[in-house]
């Protein structure tokens, strides 16, 4: 797998093409001085629950709209954006994907990640919440969300998650209940 660095050829600050390899997570410009980090980018995973009708707990997940793994089953979650904290990021990203507005949630785990987008592997930090809502929220899939949908946590089987990332963690979730 190529490292993300090797998409940089020119440095970013002077243009000069003698921006090489400094370590395992940087490039330095031999001009300039500018030395660049590839440091992970925040990514959030919300395990939404719910009371089943029939008293088992059902997790709310969603149909991916969009590649990679389009058509597969995911958590709604996504990318930090700047100027967001983790939280604020996995509240915005509840509400684009599901309609919710979520205010409580519980932080369970986290996982290093390489997420391929646009030919490039992105290295993510991936951070797991809990969040727990009533029998009647209201959900609608929506932004990246082709579908959203209920499954009691006792059906919910890893294969159907298209990302290695989350089919990881729906795993340690299922293991650790």
């Amino acid at each position: 797998m190529p490292h993300p660095l090797d998409k940089f050829q020119y440095c970013p600050v002077c243009g000069s093409p003698h921006f090489d390899i400094n370590n395992f997570k940087s490039k330095k410009c031999h001009d300039c001085g500018f030395t660049y980090y590839a440091n992970p980018c925040s990514a959030t995973a919300a395990f939404i629950l719910r009371p089943g009708s029939d008293g088992r707990e059902e997790l709310l997940v969603v149909r991916r709209a969009k590649n990679p793994a389009k058509g597969t089953l995911d958590l709604p979650g996504g990318f930090c954006d700047m100027q967001e904290t983790v939280e604020e990021g996995m509240q915005r990203e509840i509400k684009e994907e599901t309609g919710l507005d979520i205010t409580d949630m519980e932080y369970l785990f986290s996982s290093p990640n390489e997420y391929l987008y646009s030919g490039m592997y992105v290295h993510t930090l991936d951070m797991d919440f809990l969040v727990r809502v009533p029998r009647d929220a209201d959900v609608r899939a929506a932004d990246d969300a082709a579908e959203a949908l209920w499954i009691p946590v006792d059906e919910v089987n890893p294969d159907d998650f298209g990302l290695t990332s989350i089919r990881n963690a729906v795993i340690r979730f299922l293991t650790n209940r």
